[in-house]
């Protein structure tokens, strides 16, 4: 947990893309939120998934994908907020 706590937080992207995760969103939502471009915005929630932080909630669909925290991630963010 702290590992990724840690990894989270050198990353000024990543930063920025969990403060925006207060619901279930799509990578549009988070681009125009943290005014990063969506390929940006993609590689981060790709590596969150890979870590566990983000779940993507509909795989099946190609567009409009939601991605939510994991209970993982809301941890980090609270910690994050702090």
């Amino acid at each position: 947990m702290e590992e990724d706590y840690s990894w989270v937080i050198r990353g000024k992207q990543r930063r920025k893309v969990l403060k925006t995760m207060n619901k279930a969103k799509i990578p549009t939502e988070i681009k125009e939120e943290t005014k990063l471009s969506l390929n940006n915005v993609s590689d981060v929630l790709r590596d969150f998934r890979k870590k566990k932080i983000v779940k993507l909630l509909n795989p099946k669909d190609k567009t409009g994908r939601l991605y939510k925290l994991t209970p993982k991630g809301m941890k980090i963010k609270e910690m994050l907020e702090k």
